[in-house]
């Protein structure tokens, strides 16, 4: 329990507390970028700034973590500059939040479906509960979709609990206060090796999604404005510094989640594929997520991706670091 709380909270101090003092003594722009999760989702936000490169576009960054729901309302309002949980945007653009989704870092889920010890399948969870961050939100519709690939429809046969962060939803799983989760590294492996809990179910490789990268007003799309290239710029150097550094970059995940460089190194490996490297995901991918997504809220036809969609300075970007895909 007390490694769990370090992890835990070492997180979200290193996060709000150094990443946001570090510069406080330049003249360098504040920007506040919200993301809903310490864990392998904010990798890149932790390298861009570990590595300076906050710093070298003239940023001093305020992370800070809010559930998705909460970002999107503070991004509507002007109290972010900009979202990191992107999953979650898309689904309020598709409500008609004025909001787009500028650059993207996942094209894959890395959620796994994790359960309390005494369970050792999905058919054995029906009529326990299932514990969530947001309703509807990106960890949710891949804890229903993994529940499906067992033939368990979550909202018939389970309840949902929304229950907090995936640090409270870890703690809820070993108090019993839920029996499964969807959880990102680290809490799936702290909870198998170090709670006893079984990992039932991977979707990094059975979906398309779209999580974690830049949403912004729409009228910063029109706008353009110097600091939204500068910040594509950050992020498209971390991507590039995550795909190409393989070491640094589990030497950093070891440091935020204080774990030992092979247990960092084994979920990087793992997580890698998901990312995309260039920030922009291919059609096939926006069309299938889109077209589940529609399902999932009930609509009556896709939205079309250019509604959700701009990856005009993302591409400007791309080429001004020779980054190419």
């Amino acid at each position: 329990m007390k490694i769990f709380k370090q992890i835990a909270l070492g997180a979200i101090v290193t996060t709000l507390f150094w990443g946001g003092i570090v510069w406080a003594q330049t003249s360098a722009q504040k920007i506040n970028v919200s993301m809903s999760s310490t864990g392998m989702p904010s990798i890149q936000l932790f390298i861009a700034r570990e590595k300076g490169f906050f710093r070298e576009e003239g940023f001093d960054p305020q992370l800070i973590r809010m559930s998705a729901n909460a970002a999107i309302a503070a991004g509507v309002a002007g109290d972010l500059d900009a979202l990191g949980s992107v999953g979650s945007a898309i689904r309020g653009i598709m409500r008609g939040a004025p909001l787009r989704v500028v650059s993207v870092d996942l094209r894959r889920p890395i959620f796994w479906l994790v359960s309390r010890p005494e369970y050792r399948n999905a058919k054995e969870l029906k009529g326990k509960a299932l514990g969530i961050a947001t309703i509807n939100g990106s960890q949710h519709s891949a804890a229903r979709k993994m529940l499906a690939l067992h033939g368990v429809d979550s909202d018939k046969e389970l309840t949902f609990a929304q229950v907090g962060d995936e640090a409270t939803q870890l703690q809820a799983l070993i108090s019993n206060s839920i029996q499964v989760a969807g959880l990102t590294p680290p809490y799936v492996f702290l909870g198998r090796d170090k709670f006893k809990m079984n990992v039932l179910e991977s979707s990094i490789d059975k979906f398309a999604s779209i999580q974690q990268g830049i949403g912004v007003q729409t009228k910063f799309v029109a706008e353009s404005p110097d600091w939204l290239r500068r910040l594509l710029r950050v992020k498209a150097k971390a991507a590039r510094f995550f795909h190409d550094n393989e070491k640094d970059t589990a030497e950093i995940l070891a440091r935020v989640w204080k774990v030992d460089l092979p247990t960092a190194t084994e979920w990087y490996r793992r997580c890698k594929p998901a990312f995309t490297p260039t920030g922009i995901p291919t059609d096939d991918e926006i069309k299938e997520f889109l077209a589940e997504e529609a399902a999932a809220l009930k609509l009556g036809e896709t939205v079309a991706p250019s509604r959700i969609f701009d990856f005009t300075l993302q591409r400007a970007v791309n080429k001004e670091l020779g980054i190419k895909g």
